[in-house]
Formats: structure tokens, sequence, C-alpha cells
């Protein structure tokens, strides 16, 4: 840490080298697999990573909010999908003009009354929006719950001058409950299941699955029937990939929160700097928000907003201004929490990258 000493904390670290190697490897094995790979943007929200992401061969981008998808058009992504209800008809003009902006801009549809509301937005952008269905295989979130209303929502979508069905997609965001052991056969009947909807309305259309936990043996197991899978935190890793569904080695995770040792208040217990402003709420099943990345025994295992509880077997040995490394639970909402990151390369100092989407929930 001692190139670190000058850096003010709590910070995100990012490093160049990791980053670049995760992203690499997930595209290569999309592209073996014969499957797109089309990156969730939601967790990392930079433009520099987007160009990355683009430059290994992402077919496209996919963005939950209008904000995301504009503030990435920078990148020079020409194919987006924004998975996500679309129903206020203040959002026309700005639809009207991603569309315009972008060569293909596909948009969600998620049941039959969404259908309604996208359809009179839709008018108001005087222009015919290109939609993808959703199909829920398990979270219980959006999307058409069985065949027949799939079905439904099909026929609805034929009548409509406004909206033109595009193919059918499903956040599996379910995985990251499923033992590892699982996995592999809940990632067939995954694809069974999304397939067979689409196979009832149109064979020839697309269908795109979207998670970290399931995106390599979803594409490993399409045999030709997925088109494209929709990872987010792949090139950045957490402790939901590495601990909970242990698809990610620890030694991969590319990014890490560097926060200082600021109070022992009692033996056994250290305060850090980085509380829920910087982890945000989200912890493991067994209540720890991060983790030391050099492998001690130091966890954070409760937060204030502007503190971390460290508790483990070498917090005894921490020095107050001592600064560690830690890997989140969750790192989606800690790069939403921050308005850059640093780069590191070599235990080196090499650049800061803006976060563009940071916020951007409308």
């Amino acid at each position: 840490m001692t190139a670190f000493a000058s850096l003010p904390t709590p910070a995100i670290l990012i490093d160049r080298g990791k980053l670049e190697a995760n992203i690499g490897a997930m595209q290569q094995w999309c592209t073996t697999h014969g499957v797109e790979l089309r990156p969730h943007i939601k967790t990392h929200k930079m433009v520099e990573v987007a160009r990355r992401q683009l430059a290994a061969g992402a077919a496209g981008l996919t963005c939950a909010k209008l904000g995301e998808a504009e503030a990435m058009l920078p990148s020079g992504v020409r194919s987006l999908f924004v998975a996500h209800s679309l129903v206020d008809p203040p959002q026309a003009p700005r639809i009207a003009a991603l569309h315009d902006a972008l060569a293909d801009l596909r948009v969600a549809v998620t049941s039959e009354a969404h259908a309604a509301a996208l359809s009179a937005v839709a008018a108001k952008t005087g222009r015919k929006l290109a939609v993808m269905m959703a199909v829920d295989t398990g979270l219980g979130r959006e999307g058409v719950r069985d065949l027949a209303a799939a079905r439904r929502l099909a026929a609805q979508l034929a009548r409509s001058p406004q909206l033109e069905l595009r193919g059918f997609y499903t956040h599996e965001g379910h995985f990251y409950g499923v033992p590892r052991t699982e996995q592999a056969t809940r990632a067939r009947a995954l694809i069974g299941q999304i397939c067979a909807v689409r196979d009832a309305i149109d064979p020839g259309l697309p269908v795109w699955p979207g998670c970290s936990v399931s995106a390599r043996l979803i594409a490993e197991q399409s045999a030709g029937r997925v088109q494209a899978v929709r990872p987010g935190a792949y090139m950045f890793g957490d402790l939901y990939l590495t601990e909970v569904t242990d698809v990610m080695a620890k030694e991969d995770v590319a990014v890490h929160v560097l926060a200082t040792v600021v109070d022992k208040p009692e033996p056994g217990l250290a305060l850090i700097d980085a509380g829920s402003k910087t982890f945000a709420s989200d912890r493991t099943a067994d209540n720890i928000h991060a983790r030391a990345a050099d492998g001690r025994d130091l966890a954070v295992v409760r937060v204030n907003e502007e503190h971390g509880f460290v508790r483990g077997t070498a917090t005894d040995s921490l020095q107050l201004g001592e600064r560690i490394a830690f890997i989140p639970a969750h790192i989606c909402p800690v790069i939403n929490l921050t308005d850059e990151v640093t780069v590191i390369e070599g235990g080196r100092i090499t650049a800061t990258w803006r976060v563009e989407a940071r916020g951007k929930t409308r």
C-alpha cells in the first residue's frame, strides 16, 4: 500500500491488467461458442470500460435507464438495449434522440399493461420502436410468466403500429442463490424455458439472457439456441461472484475499495473510513459487506454511513492509518456511489476515470 499512501480514502481502485483480462476472457468465451456479448453497463457505468468492451468485440451494450444509455454514447456504441419498463410520455424526446443516434435501439416490453403504456410513449417519439419481450425464468420480477401470456403479448405487439417484437430476454438474477454444483443443470433448464417461448412465437427471433453467474454456462450450452448474453459484473468481480457462486477466482477481481483504519475502540474491532456511502448496504448471506483482498482475516461486518466495522483474527494487529484493500460483497452499488475511480498498473497509479453514468436513475 506504500504506492497509495497519498491517495485520499476511501478510494475505488481498478487494476487495468485484470480488468482487460476479464473483458478479453469473457469475449473469447462467447466468440468461441458463437454467442454475442452485450454487456450490461449498470455495473461499471464508465465510458472507458465500455470502449474496452466494444473494442474487444462486444456486439452492443445493455443499460438499465435512459440516462445510462445517453452517458454511453461517447463510447462509440451503435447497438443498445434499454432493459427497463419505460412508461412516461415525457421520456419520448430522449428515446427519439437515442433512436436517431444509434444504428440499433431496443427497449423492453414486460407485460400487456406495459405494452399499452409503451405504445403511447412510442407514438410520441414518432418512431417505431424495436422491443425485446421479457420472460420471467424464476426471478419473479418483470416478464411473462407462462406461454399463454407470451402469446397474448406477442399478439398485442403484432397489432401495434408503434412497436415491433425483435426478440426475447430474461434476467436470471436468481442464479446468485444457486449452488455451484447445480448451476449447469439450471442453465440448461433456463435455456429450454426461454427458447420454448421464443420457438412458439417466432423461432427466427433472438434470445438474450443476462447474468454474470450464468453467462459462461449459457454460452457454452447454447448450441445455437441463444444469440447473446448480457452479464454486468464479470469484468470487475466481487464476493458474490467469488465466494457465494464460485464462478470467479479472487485473484481475478479487478476492483478493490481502499480504506484507512481510523480507530480501534476495543479489542477485536477496528473502524475504517468506508461505510455505507462507499460499500452500500449489500452483504453476503453471512452478513459480510467486504473482505480484505490480501487474504488476512479481516471482514467488514457492519456499516454506518461513514464507518466500516472490521472484525477478524488479524484485527488486533492493525495500526491506525494503515491502508487496506477490500473486495466488496456487491460491486454494482459501489461504483454507483463514486464520481471517479483510480486506475492502477503494476502497483502504480496511472489514470483517473470518471463514472459518467453515476446516479443515472432516470
